[in-house]
């Protein structure tokens, strides 16, 4: 890691010496016109293709575009595509592409300018996700749903260029959330020419569509985007966008070194506030402390993230503690009681400072229109109803409870809490710390009985949630860690799949999410909230419960 001194003059140095060339050598630019972020995660590439984490999503949200977008209401609408067509029968998606789009101006082109998007740039876009050789673990949003051939692998005729302008995606059956998946990262186009001239290199020289253009990274130090003087989008005055100059991302690792560079004005934004500065920022009920008040823009908005618990039910492959774990986790009584053990609002509180809302419905989070907290009602803190469904269960003084939970070194602190409200009804849990890669191997091979683990949201529709407890999706191969199976909720699942009625499919959600509750394979601690810290002088910069970071209506005064 850089020290913080060295990495922040780096960036101004590197800022300085690359902003005189944004628009152009008669052009002047200020900070004023600079938007500046931290990304304190590692970011691995600038190539759509590997958007797998916030980082690298980020980057490549100001360089690329898709067929369709996320309002801020979280519905998906024209982007590249101008508008679209779903056949009566869900399973046949036509996009008409706009005229006006481009790529951005590179040497991989003819004469180095950019040229038009066509429907083939998405054909072959789309087709490379799914090529081995390009190793995407983006793969999966067409995998399974896209028309496939006789071997079970996507067909020749899944994605069609009917012309220049008119792209068809043919499905294999209809799913409802398809215009949600074709909105992330992994489906932006890229041009044939950039990939095949740079190779694996693409993930550091990008060239999109997007608002802004690549024009430096110096790894561990800073990025640098420009405007792109062609970009196909205006406001509703028919100004052209970006209104920004440049974006500048610097790689600062340490978060309260961060902080400080925030209020000293040498970032524009910050997302998310850890331990450490949190309780220097928020009171314990989540309000802004005194000492910072007015100083910048406080924004906490609902998140697409469920943090839980998992219990394995399968114990094929548990040993030793965790298989004693398991045989107890199989009782259903004795999970119901460890859910009503727990006092969420009061973790959130103590932890948190009250960034996130309790887990007290299903496991879907509250961020999403198909939650209802009347109609599916989960566990609240009832540590006598723990005791007596333990008792029922055969535990307790002559029988105590024993379990084995693992979880992460960031994460020890809150399984001590629950730790001691376990205890409180005589559950006595043992926590084994790994490193995550090894945390995440245990519960992908279901060798951990009982687990922590988190859910962010890849795209805004339930389905993305429900679908942890269908039973052909499970781990290592799908998000279904616990392996729960249920032939009810099976039919339910698909039967949701294939509604088209909104209010219907919401219906159906909500039964699978009660039906997840009573059989409780997971506790939902909290559902998560976003904290964003940015400057007074920022105008439009919107939050929503994806949390993406889009810079192109951004201004500064």
């Amino acid at each position: 890691m850089l020290p913080f001194s060295r990495c922040a003059a780096g960036s101004a140095l590197l800022l300085t010496a690359l902003l005189a060339a944004c628009s152009g050598p008669t052009a002047t630019t200020d900070a004023r016109r600079v938007f500046r972020y931290n990304q304190p995660e590692g970011l691995t590439s600038l190539d759509p293709a590997f958007a797998r984490n916030q980082a690298n999503t980020w980057a490549v949200t100001q360089l690329y575009n898709g067929l369709v977008e996320l309002d801020n209401s979280l519905k998906p609408g024209p982007s590249l595509a101008r508008r679209y067509d779903i056949s009566p029968d869900g399973r046949r998606y036509t996009f008409t592409l706009r005229p006006n789009a481009f790529f951005h101006d590179s040497e991989v082109f003819a004469g180095g300018k950019g040229r038009r998007v066509t429907a083939q740039d998405f054909v072959y876009s789309f087709r490379r996700l799914l090529d081995g050789g390009t190793a995407s673990p983006g793969g999966w949003i067409f995998r399974g749903k896209v028309l496939e051939n006789s071997q079970g692998e996507p067909s020749d005729t899944c994605f069609v260029a009917v012309n220049d302008s008119t792209l068809r995606i043919h499905l294999q059956e209809p799913f409802i959330p398809f215009l949600g998946i074709l909105t992330m990262p992994y489906a932006y186009v890229v041009p044939r020419e950039a990939v095949q001239k740079y190779g694996k290199d693409f993930r550091e020289h990008p060239v999109g569509t997007g608002p802004f253009r690549f024009k430096e990274w110096d790894e561990g130090n800073a990025i640098i985007y420009h405007r792109n003087p062609t970009y196909w989008k205006k406001d509703a005055q028919g100004k052209q966008l970006p209104y920004l100059d440049a974006v500048q991302i610097s790689f600062i690792q340490d978060r309260k070194s961060e902080f400080l560079t925030f209020m000293q004005g040498k970032l524009d934004f910050v997302s998310g506030i850890r331990s450490g500065s949190r309780d220097l920022i928020l009171y314990p009920d989540g309000t802004v402390r005194e000492d910072f008040r007015g100083k910048f823009r406080f924004q906490k908005v609902p998140y697409l993230n469920t943090e839980y618990l998992g219990m394995q039910q399968d114990p094929t492959n548990l040993r030793g503690d965790n298989a004693e774990t398991g045989r107890a986790l199989q009782d259903k009584r004795v999970r119901q009681a460890l859910n009503y053990a727990l006092n969420k609002p009061e973790f959130l509180a103590y932890f948190l400072n009250n960034v996130g809302k309790p887990g007290n419905s299903g496991f879907v989070p509250a961020s999403l229109p198909s939650f209802n907290a009347t109609l599916v009602p989960g566990y609240t803190y009832q540590p006598d109803k723990a005791r007596q469904l333990l008792r029922a269960a055969g535990y307790g003084p002559g029988k105590p409870l024993r379990l084995r939970l693992s979880t992460v070194a960031e994460t020890k602190e809150y399984c001590e809490y629950y730790q001691k409200k376990w205890a409180e009804v005589g559950v006595q849990v043992d926590i084994d710390v790994n490193q995550a890669a090894a945390h995440g191997e245990l519960i992908d091979n279901g060798r951990a009985a009982f687990f922590t683990r988190s859910w962010l949201g890849d795209y805004p529709d339930a389905e993305n949630y429900l679908a942890l407890f269908y039973s052909k999706n499970f781990a290592p191969a799908g998000p279904n860690k616990t392996h729960f199976k249920s032939a009810a909720y099976d039919k339910l699942y698909q039967q949701a799949k294939l509604e088209q009625d909104t209010e219907k499919r919401y219906a159906l959600y909500q039964q699978m999410d009660r039906l997840v509750v009573e059989e409780s394979p997971v506790i939902a601690v909290y559902y998560d909230e976003v904290v964003r810290l940015t400057q007074n002088n920022v105008q439009g910069l919107t939050p929503n419960p994806m949390n993406q970071l889009v810079l192109e209506r951004v201004r500064k005064e």
